[in-house]
């Protein structure tokens, strides 16, 4: 929801930044009209702050005062060319400069309250996109300037400076973005404040670069974009949603790979390639230790970030083996994990001779109990029934649900009368007073796995048909006789 003072602020700085090109050929009318739309942005973002009172509200001060001092560098610059002509580097660059260290903290302030500084994920996608930028900024701006005469050892510094708070900020707002900082409206004007940013210095840097001088025309629409900036800030300080800027972001596992993330992360590995292809068809290559340096750091940040992709597809992997084979409710194995387990018992069980003992159990009357108590009531007693089971059994004997209110027990080295005493057991400890009907069967020592159960399954049966609450011990192949023992 909008504010009326943050729709008031937007038209009167849709206006401003529009007239501008009117006033910009005056200079200490232009200058004023500068000041007062960046001096405004800064003061509507203490505002903001004052208004809202959000969470982590030191980052909101901080790019008031990075706004605040570049625009100061506005009026400095002009009086100095006023009094002593052009003049460069001056100390207007220093507080131009000085909007960097200010977006900067700022954004490590929106990162720490957002508790992305231990996400391995993004701090490696955003160095490896900043990493293809780096080199961009070495070989068209920092170099070139490194080997202009006409700079002193303070203009060159001040020349490097500009390309590498470009470089900071970008990978301040990478990190932002690819976390899911585009979900607050405040929080994605700042990263497109930044962004423009960006496009102003490149541009700015194209043209240098290209020996054009930006006067007239294109140097109000320079400042237009800085200009911009200003209000894009201000404006997301007045939004309601500034408020959120501080408060947790819940971003994830952050291991997967969106298809724009994918694309910027493939565009910076090019990077290297391109520049590489490009001096040498111009037939110098010059630049050829920092694009194998650039090369080698971005290979080893995509290695890296695989390797982490391999490590949770790996651990997922093994998730989804564990979900495969365990109850979703109850936490026992499954009645797939049983199948596959059963006759790998029933070989170890064959191979040292001992016995063992197969037993189904089976809640009495559960959907009368579901129907009287609703079917959360039902599941509160399976998950508590198969818990309290679970106590009474030893660690080498399986208990899985098989289905609905069915469960099976594995019990090696058990003989039936074993067997049946363990059952009785787990009868005792049976929760809420109810009841279950159960069906032994002791492996013959010849049958198959599939037979066990079977057998074990008809004593099952037999145990619900004679009254329930009761253990019947199936009928051996080989005696022919039947044995019941009652609760």
């Amino acid at each position: 929801m909008r504010s009326r003072m943050f729709v008031g602020y937007v038209v009167v700085m849709a206006g401003m930044i529009g007239f501008y090109p009117v006033v910009a050929d005056h200079p200490w009318l232009g200058t004023a009209w500068q000041v007062a739309i960046g001096w405004s942005a800064a003061a509507v973002t203490v505002l903001g702050v004052l208004r809202y009172r959000p969470p982590g509200r030191a980052a909101w001060l901080f790019f008031a005062a990075g706004v605040f001092l570049n625009t100061t560098g506005i009026p400095v610059a002009t009086l100095i060319e006023q009094l002593q002509g052009p003049t460069y580097p001056s100390i207007a660059d220093a507080l131009w400069l000085a909007l960097y260290p200010c977006l900067v903290a700022g954004m490590l302030v929106v990162q720490r309250r957002h508790r992305i500084g231990g996400n391995w994920t993004a701090t490696l996608d955003s160095a490896t996109i900043t990493a293809g930028l780096a080199l961009l900024s070495w070989v068209y701006v920092i170099r070139p300037s490194v080997h202009d005469a006409s700079l002193t050892l303070v203009g060159h510094v001040v020349v490097a400076s500009y390309p590498i708070g470009d470089v900071v900020v970008l990978a301040m707002t990478t990190r932002l973005l690819i976390r899911g900082g585009w979900r607050l409206p405040a929080l994605r004007a700042i990263v497109g404040a930044m962004g423009l940013l960006l496009v102003g210095d490149i541009l700015w840097v194209i043209w240098s670069q290209a020996g054009f001088e930006v006067t007239g025309l294109a140097e109000s629409g320079m400042s237009m974009i800085f200009l911009t900036v200003f209000a894009t800030i201000g404006s997301a300080a007045l939004h309601p949603s500034m408020r959120q800027l501080g408060e947790p972001l819940d971003t994830g596992s952050g291991m997967q790979v969106r298809p724009t993330l994918l694309v910027a992360l493939t565009v910076a590995a090019l990077v290297g390639p391109v520049v590489l292809t490009t001096q040498a068809l111009s037939g110098k290559v010059t630049d050829a230790f920092a694009i194998a340096a650039s090369s080698t750091v971005l290979f080893l940040l995509v290695v890296t970030r695989l390797a982490g992709l391999v490590r949770h597809i790996e651990a997922q992997s093994r998730q989804l083996r564990e979900l495969a084979r365990t109850d979703a409710l109850t936490g026992l194995s499954n009645r797939r994990d049983w199948t596959t387990h059963l006759p790998h018992a029933t070989e170890l069980a064959r191979r040292s001779g001992e016995p063992m003992t197969v037993v189904m159990i089976d809640l009495d009357h559960f959907k009368r109990f579901n129907d009287e108590f609703g079917h959360p009531a039902g599941d509160r007693l399976l998950k508590s029934a198969a818990a309290a089971w679970q106590e009474q059994i030893r660690a080498v004997d399986k208990l899985a649900r098989y289905g609905g209110e069915e469960f099976i027990l594995l019990l090696p080295g058990a003989p039936l009368g074993e067997a049946v005493e363990t059952v009785e057991r787990l009868r005792a400890v049976t929760p809420l007073g109810q009841t279950f009907s159960a069906g032994a069967a002791e492996w013959t020592g010849e049958e198959t796995s599939d037979e066990l159960v079977a057998r074990a399954d008809r004593a099952l049966y037999a145990a619900k048909h004679g009254g329930r609450n009761r253990t019947e011990v199936a009928e051996s192949e080989v005696a022919g006789s039947a044995v019941t023992a009652r609760s």
